[in-house]
């Protein structure tokens, strides 16, 4: 089913939940009843759940992201496994977004008081925009933005997003929010821009995930666009203004711990909150499933589209589990070719994490596991390793700081700049005998 907008993803396959809750207890309440790991020690996906918020009007959708086949399902040119050939397939079908002045996003004047902005625990600095698709230029990525009144926002950028060069390098910089937006424009956010083919823009490829282009439309208040079929959209600009987020903690994080709050902020200032009729509210509550969804498929990709040498194409799939956020903990499948194969996971694994800091731990397995079953590997690296030889360990790395043991009190501050892999794959020459009995 494809879906070039989240009222076409949603459907009537959503939740809803009958009574209202005050904004601040909705997070906890889908945590407790929906939610999987890493936010609860559940292995479960997570259902499209509708709340009403006391005192607001506009509902407020969670879940949407948090089951992997029903988001592939919205995305026909989404690659059933992630190799060489099925990426460079997706970046030579990219489509360029259509330019619209019929615009969904702006059938309504709203305003930021409006929303009903979820504050997720009672530690967290304030009520947080958590799935705010922020377009600036080319940029395209999703931030956390902490409502400071009612017509501003601090935003955390990660250092080496683009949107922070684009704000360094501008005294004044025009941006778009958008919530609600289509699924492929989400996950094509999450890509790394460091590994895009030349030229490509993440909206293009966003397009080529959807089989259809993603439409934009010209902002009412400021010079940028919007993406014109998101349910709400803010208009504002970053002009060097800073602020605090209050200590000591900002919100849940992607990995199931509770975020430090920062200092010196640069503050959004909104001049237009613009929605469709009848709008959703759309968020999520920080560590659950779908931030692991979202940031696991665009990772996959991304990993896929670091190489094209045959080191790279010995690479069968790949898969970040949601073990590791859909960020550090990631699996992949090995086609050998040769005995000469055998050698090269160590370069394999050490370019991977050269190329994507946030990965932590890789898991090298033949074709035949599945990576998306978590058992599946774990039998893999039970009967197809020995981790005395088969567990390879580096130094040499910046520590995470949302991970806490690569922290630097954490036993001593030992391992915190290190990186794993385990080959849980089979010799090539013992390729023809080790085979599961019932294939």
């Amino acid at each position: 089913m494809k879906a070039l907008s989240l009222r076409d993803a949603v459907g009537e396959s959503v939740l809803t939940h009958d009574v209202a809750l005050p904004a601040d207890r909705i997070a906890a309440d889908f945590a407790a009843r929906y939610a999987g790991v890493p936010a609860t020690s559940v292995s479960r996906s997570e259902p499209t759940v509708r709340y009403t918020a006391t005192g607001h009007r506009i509902p407020v959708l969670l879940g949407m992201y948090g089951d992997e086949d029903r988001v592939r399902s919205w995305l026909p040119g989404l690659p059933e496994r992630s190799t060489v050939d099925a990426v460079a397939k997706l970046t030579s079908g990219r489509i360029a977004p259509e330019h619209v002045t019929s615009v969904p996003c702006q059938q309504k004047v709203s305003a930021l008081a409006k929303l009903p902005v979820l504050r997720a625990t009672p530690r967290d600095a304030g009520p947080f925009l958590t799935m705010g698709l922020v377009h600036a230029g080319e940029a395209l990525s999703v931030h956390r933005m902490l409502v400071l009144d009612d017509s501003r926002l601090a935003i955390w950028m990660v250092p080496g997003r683009q949107l922070l060069a684009l704000y360094q390098q501008s005294g004044r910089l025009p941006v778009s929010i958008n919530i609600g937006v289509p699924p492929a424009a989400l996950v094509a956010s999450a890509l790394s821009s460091a590994v895009l083919p030349a030229g490509a823009t993440k909206l293009e490829l966003a397009g080529a995930l959807a089989g259809a282009p993603i439409r934009v439309a010209d902002g009412v208040t400021q010079p940028v666009r919007v993406l014109a079929d998101s349910e709400i959209v803010l208009e504002g600009y970053l002009d060097g203004t800073l602020a605090d987020e209050p200590p000591p903690v900002s919100l849940p994080e992607f990995l199931g711990y509770d975020g430090d709050s920062r200092a010196g902020l640069p503050v959004i200032t909104v001049t237009a909150v613009t929605t469709r009729r009848a709008p959703a509210y759309q968020a999520v509550i920080g560590p659950g499933r779908e931030q692991s969804v979202i940031l696991g498929l665009a990772g996959a990709l991304s990993v896929a589209l670091s190489g094209t040498d045959d080191d790279w194409r010995l690479i069968d799939d790949l898969h970040f589990t949601p073990a590791g956020g859909g960020m550090l903990t990631l699996a992949v499948a090995i086609r050998k070719t040769s005995s000469t194969s055998d050698e090269r996971l160590a370069h394999i694994a050490r370019r991977i994490f050269t190329q994507h800091r946030f990965v932590k731990l890789i898991v090298f397995t033949d074709p035949d596991v599945n990576l998306r079953n978590p058992e599946d590997v774990w039998w893999a690296v039970t009967t197809r390793s020995n981790l005395g030889t088969d567990c390879t360990t580096s130094d040499g790395f910046r520590p995470l700081s949302m991970d806490p043991s690569q922290a630097a009190d954490w036993r001593g501050g030992r391992g915190g700049t290190t990186r794993t892999f385990i080959d849980a794959t089979t010799p090539f020459a013992l390729s023809a005998t080790t085979c599961r009995s019932f294939r």
